[in-house]
């Protein structure tokens, strides 16, 4: 199993919308929304191309937005997964 971890900046949440389309998704197990960060659990990840797309939902008007982060590693071997991490910048 892989995670997919998504730092959402601050003052922005999941919109439920965009949850109930990422649950749809046979790679999909679970998502789960704690805080500030989306974590989305993936049944396993090979070389095929795969594109997740997250609807935001600003909540709160912040100023000097800080970039959104993404990290992606194995469950079992958090340390052990050799994927970069992604830097989202706010619009």
């Amino acid at each position: 199993m892989v995670i997919m971890e998504v730092s959402l900046m601050s003052g922005f949440i999941l919109a439920p919308r965009s949850r109930m389309l990422l649950e749809r998704r046979i790679i999909i197990k679970k998502i789960e929304v704690k805080a500030d960060v989306v974590y989305i659990y993936l049944e396993k990840l090979n070389d095929e191309s795969q594109t997740f797309i997250l609807q935001l939902e600003q909540v709160i008007q912040m100023k000097n937005l800080k970039p959104a982060i993404i990290k992606i590693y194995d469950y079992y071997q958090p340390g052990g997964l050799q994927i970069p991490s992604y830097t989202l910048a706010g619009s």
